[in-house]
């Protein structure tokens, strides 16, 4: 029977990633170090100021999500929220 079947096309799809926002990354990655007992804001000060991928635990793939924003686009998240909710 799998031999009548190699002339067809199999089909492969790949999953989609999920894109998050920088917001859902913070909030993961602050919420998967303060699981592992982390201080979640030096961790990620550590790692923006660095650019060290190990002030930032595995867990939950903190790591991996954090990775897929610049470092700079962080610090500016960071800024705009500390001014619109700081500062107006």
């Amino acid at each position: 029977m799998t031999e009548n079947r190699l002339h067809l096309t199999q089909h492969y799809s790949i999953p989609k990633e999920e894109l998050l926002t920088t917001e859902q990354i913070f909030s993961r990655v602050y919420k998967a170090l303060a699981e592992k007992g982390y201080d979640p804001v030096n961790q990620i000060v550590g790692y923006i100021m660095s650019g060290d991928p190990t002030y930032i635990t595995s867990h939950n793939n903190a790591r991996g999500i954090i990775a897929k924003v610049e470092r700079d686009e962080l610090i500016e998240e960071a800024v705009r929220f500390y001014i619109d909710n700081k500062l107006r």
